[in-house]
């Protein structure tokens, strides 16, 4: 009995003395094992969040620089219309332009031949085709051919910048000359193309204040087409009535009923 009470306090001691051995080395390697493997893990989330703040900074950039090129197409797109309509403008002024010109010049053309045709004879109707040509007929030599230069930089080569400063060189040299409202039309004329209202209207009313030139009605239905350009409603009614008033049987006063 004693021997066996001997041999299990013996082995009691050996596990004593054992435990701590194993106690010791399994935690250690146990915790060593598990703290790679949690800073791996952390690594790879890290680089998996900059990969990804990376990407949405990179689609910001593109989205803002797409919205950049649309607002660009856009105006763009706005700058073409404006571009095509201020053209169709410009197209239609001056084909109103070279009617007006091929009116004058037709009318101008039909008062040489008159003038020339009348040179011998004393009718009395005869008067008052040289009285509307007068101006053509009083004219110098020298302001005939200064006149008629002016007006073929328009007619035939369509120089109309030219054309107007030709036309003011000739006023300021012949002020008195026999072709002055005409030179005056003809810049009115070239003014409204150019939309230069103020010059225009200035033209126009010069114009006007020749009593008896051919022109006068319809540089009044001119003044009547700048005033209500320039959403002027009374002043146009005011030049469009008097152009009625004063040409009632004229194409320049059914002009004017038209443009009221």
């Amino acid at each position: 009995m004693f021997g066996n009470f001997k041999r299990v306090i013996t082995l009691t001691l050996l596990v004593c003395a054992a435990s701590p051995v194993l106690a010791a080395s399994a935690p250690v390697s146990d915790l060593n094992d598990s703290i790679p493997t949690s800073g791996s893990s952390e690594t790879t989330a890290q680089r998996l969040q900059r990969l990804l703040d990376n990407s949405n900074r990179v689609q910001a950039r593109l989205q803002q620089q797409v919205d950049l090129q649309e607002d660009e197409l856009t105006k763009l797109r706005g700058t073409i219309e404006r571009n095509s309509y201020d053209m169709k403008q410009m197209v239609e002024r001056q084909r109103q332009l070279f009617i007006e010109l091929d009116k004058l010049r037709t009318e101008v053309n039909d008062l040489k031949k008159t003038g020339v045709s009348t040179t011998s004879s004393s009718a009395a109707s005869a008067t008052a085709a040289v009285a509307a040509s007068s101006e053509i007929i009083n004219a110098s030599e020298d302001e005939q051919a200064a006149y008629q230069a002016a007006v073929d930089l328009i007619l035939k080569d369509r120089d109309y910048d030219g054309a107007i400063t030709a036309l003011n060189d000739f006023q300021a040299k012949y002020p008195n000359s026999g072709y002055a409202a005409n030179a005056h039309y003809w810049l009115g004329q070239l003014y409204f193309a150019k939309k230069q209202d103020v010059d225009s209207a200035k033209s126009f009313a010069a114009v006007v204040s020749y009593k008896d030139s051919s022109k006068r009605a319809d540089a009044l239905v001119k003044l009547g087409d700048i005033a209500k350009r320039n959403n002027n409603a009374q002043a146009a009614e005011k030049y469009y009535k008097q152009v009625i008033a004063e040409y009632p049987d004229s194409s320049a006063a059914k002009l004017a009923k038209s443009n009221m």
